[in-house]
């Protein structure tokens, strides 16, 4: 039994279903932060969606068909909350996505957890310029250095089309950054 399928078998279980949980979260807790917080931007949000992503996983364990892996279905769950957050987050503000993520971007630098220098900054105007499946996959990919096959069971998109995307984010983001 490999170390997901052990793991998996320990969450379904209720006698070591609250182990394994903390063994999970100590496994996926500070990639899944990096994932969210590439989506959403903000330290304190992503660390929202970082705890009902968890929750998700927590109340859904037993629906987890084990056809892909667990790591793909975790961070599926992760993206998808990401995108619901700032979709609502947008909503509640009454501005579209690009709009809101372009304001998040612009107000980085006041972020007391954003780290990054000048040229850092540039790169996440650049980022948030690219449409939304775009941006997940030039994430996904120069920042993760998630295999597309990976990508592809977490987006459910092909491969074919994935390396599409990333290539015309490299791009873009070749492009805006030219100009700025």
């Amino acid at each position: 039994m490999n170390d997901d399928k052990l793991l998996v078998a320990q969450l379904k279980n209720k006698k070591t279903q609250e182990q394994a949980f903390r063994s999970l979260m100590s496994l996926y807790k500070e990639r899944l932060y990096w994932h969210i917080r590439k989506i959403v931007y903000v330290h304190d949000d992503a660390d929202d969606v970082l705890q009902n992503t968890f929750i998700k996983v927590f109340k859904n364990i037993n629906n987890f068909k084990e056809d892909s892996k667990l790591y793909s279905w975790i961070y599926r769950i992760a993206t998808n909350e990401a995108i619901t957050f700032i979709n609502k987050k947008a909503a509640k503000q009454h501005v579209d996505l690009s709009e809101l993520q372009l304001n998040t971007v612009q107000n980085l630098n006041n972020d007391i957890d954003f780290t990054g220098d000048e040229i850092q900054l540039l790169l996440q105007k650049a980022i948030v310029s690219l449409p939304h499946k775009q941006q997940l996959v030039f994430n996904m990919k120069y920042f993760d250095e998630m295999k597309y096959a990976d990508m592809s069971e977490i987006l459910d998109t092909s491969v074919g089309a994935l390396k599409a995307s990333y290539f015309h984010a490299v791009k873009k983001i070749e492009a805006f950054l030219k100009t700025h």
